[in-house]
This record gives C-alpha cells, structure tokens and sequence, in this order.
C-alpha cells in the first residue's frame, strides 16, 4: 500500500505536514453523515406536515425544499466551523481545515457547501478530482480555500 500523500498548508508556524486524506475515507464518512441526516429531515418533515395537516411533505413545495437544503447545510456548516469535524469525520478521522491550517469560517463553510453541490451535479468529477490532485483536494475544497486531513490515531491508553 502506498503512503498516503502530505500538503504544507502556508503560515508561519503550522505543523510542518498535514497528511491529506482520500476519496475512499471521505466517502465513507459522508455516507455516515447522510445517515445521521435522516433523522433530522424526517422531523422536519413530520413537524411540517402536522403544521399544514398534511399526510406527508412533497419535496416539490417551498417548505420541502427549503428542509432538505437547509438542514444538511446547517449540519455541516455548524460541524465544519466548530472543530472541523462532522459525527462521521470524527469516526472515520477526518478533519477540514483552512490553508493556512486554521478553522474554517462561516463564509468558507457555506462556499464549500455550495461548491459540493456542483462536485456531484458535474457527475462527480468534483470529488473523483481528489484522485488526481496532488494534495488530494476536490473542487469544493479548492474553491472555499479547504484541505481534508487525516487525523493520526490516539497513541497511548485510553
């Protein structure tokens, strides 16, 4: 198996390397987090329906539309600019940081947030990118100025 490559995010005084993180455990954690997500947007369904005495939420309408965008928004713009990390980065050991190795801020968030919506419209080549890149970067994380890294495993007992 081949090491996994290293980026130098820029500023001074910053870890000397940062080992970026792959496709596959990217992935892996997202599909962790879309199902954490389930919950969530059932509710908000739920509630919704109750509301306007309704059998069910069709994605079709304003209000369906508006929880099925806003609340994975939320969720991981919240996670990614406290700590870094989402439930499934933390399971999978993943966290965002900025260039400069830093949090990310809200506007960075929200850009990346947006910008993965164009990653998958493009059939994904915004994330098969991370293949070719030499920092492992996909187009979301270029365009909101993001790295992916790994986080290395816990040393001593626990």
């Amino acid at each position: 198996m081949t090491q996994p490559r290293s980026i130098r995010p820029v500023g001074p005084g910053l870890p000397v390397d940062i080992q970026a993180a792959g496709l596959l455990r990217r992935v892996a954690a997202l599909c962790y987090d879309s199902l954490l997500l389930l919950g969530p947007v059932a509710i908000y369904g739920f509630i919704v329906a109750l509301t306007r005495q309704q059998a069910g939420l069709p994605a079709e309408t304003a209000w369906g539309s508006l929880g099925l965008v806003f609340i994975p928004a939320a969720f991981f713009c919240w996670f990614w600019t406290h700590g870094g990390q989402t439930l499934g980065m933390t399971a999978w050991r993943l966290k965002l940081v900025t260039q400069t190795g830093g949090p990310l801020s809200w506007r960075q968030a929200i850009v990346r947030f947006c910008a993965a919506w164009l990653s998958i419209a493009a059939l994904g080549m915004g994330f098969w990118w991370a293949l070719f890149d030499p920092n492992k970067q996909t187009w979301h994380d270029q365009l909101a100025g993001t790295f992916m890294q790994r986080v290395p495993k816990p040393t001593g007992p626990h």
